[in-house]
């Protein structure tokens, strides 16, 4: 297969859909990883494109022809076997070989395999999801450090399963749909549990302790658009981690949109680069967009600020 591996195909979030003509999967809660295979061990590439091979050497034994491309996600299960995306944190960044296997003895990561885009260099992405998946379970993908997870047909069944397990969602895909490289689908519907998303960190606020609340927002055509202040969720072990983070993207201004936060959460503030993505939960957002009941999650080291595109929903 000439040129680079291909931009991973994205979902888009929204309810559950029902009715004939939809698969469904667990939402694992990893990072997205494409494998080329060019002959021997296969080179890693994280959905921007970045090469992440020395990252997880577990995967250097998978083995399929020349000119094979595999779409999957890396996921650490904790010791309930739940995904763990602190654990796999530690690894996703790493570049160092000694590190890299180190971790993988005391965090070892499962490259869980959802679809085969190119098989001995035959493009299968004009093919009807049913299709590649039915030629990604004949390829028998088993071993100790991935795995074909499972597809289901009852959607009800799934999120029943998935919710029983701790598991953040579902994802629903249309058996009869292509695959969309970098594009965001609805033939793709991600369906999480729990109300989640991805802001940009603007500047924080000292509080009772040094780091108060994150100040967070959104790219727009205008410029970063204000959300909220966000307090919950930052702990002792956070607050030292997104101190360290934030501290050397100091900046003189906001980088907010001009006049868009408020006077009682710009006194004090402490602006960075917006550079820092963070995953939160929240209630739900006000009508000026606001979030409601707001709670850092994680930083999001998989993802750029670029990237952060609010999904649309009601307040």
């Amino acid at each position: 297969m000439p040129g680079p591996p291909l931009s991973p195909m994205l979902a888009t979030a929204g309810p559950l859909p029902t009715g004939p003509g939809w698969s469904y999967e667990f939402k694992w809660d990893g990072v997205r990883v494409l494998a080329l295979f060019t002959g021997g061990a296969p080179q890693l590439f994280a959905r921007s494109g970045a090469v992440v091979t020395v990252a997880y050497p577990e995967i250097a034994g998978l083995r399929l022809p020349e000119g094979t491309l595999l779409d999957g996600e890396m996921v650490v299960f904790d010791a309930k076997g739940r995904p763990s995306f602190t654990a796999l944190a530690e690894r996703m960044h790493v570049r160092d070989t000694g590190r890299a296997a180190r971790l993988a003895v005391t965090a070892p990561v499962t490259y869980m395999i959802f679809d085969v885009l190119f098989l001995d260099g035959i493009d299968y992405t004009g093919l009807p999801y049913q299709a590649r998946r039915e030629r990604l379970e004949e390829l028998d993908l088993g071993g100790t450090s991935w795995m074909v997870p499972p597809a289901f047909g009852d959607g009800a069944a799934t999120a029943a399963a998935a919710r029983e397990n701790r598991l953040e969602g579902v994802m629903a895909k249309r058996t009869d749909s292509v695959y969309l490289p970098g594009r965001r689908s609805p033939d793709w519907v991600k369906v999480k549990f729990d109300r989640t998303g991805d802001y940009v960190i603007g500047g924080w606020r000292p509080g009772a302790r040094k780091l108060g609340g994150l100040l967070v927002g959104v790219p727009t055509a205008e410029g970063l658009a204000f959300r909220g202040r966000v307090g919950g969720g930052i702990g002792a072990a956070a607050e030292k981690e997104l101190l360290s983070r934030l501290e050397p993207l100091a900046a003189g201004e906001s980088p907010f949109v001009p006049g868009a936060v408020p006077r009682e959460d710009s006194r004090g503030a402490h602006w960075v680069r917006p550079e820092l993505v963070a995953e939160i939960r929240y209630g739900n957002r006000t009508p000026d967009k606001r979030l409601r009941f707001p709670r850092f999650l994680r930083l999001r080291d998989d993802k750029t600020a670029d990237e952060c595109a609010e999904e649309g929903e009601d307040a």
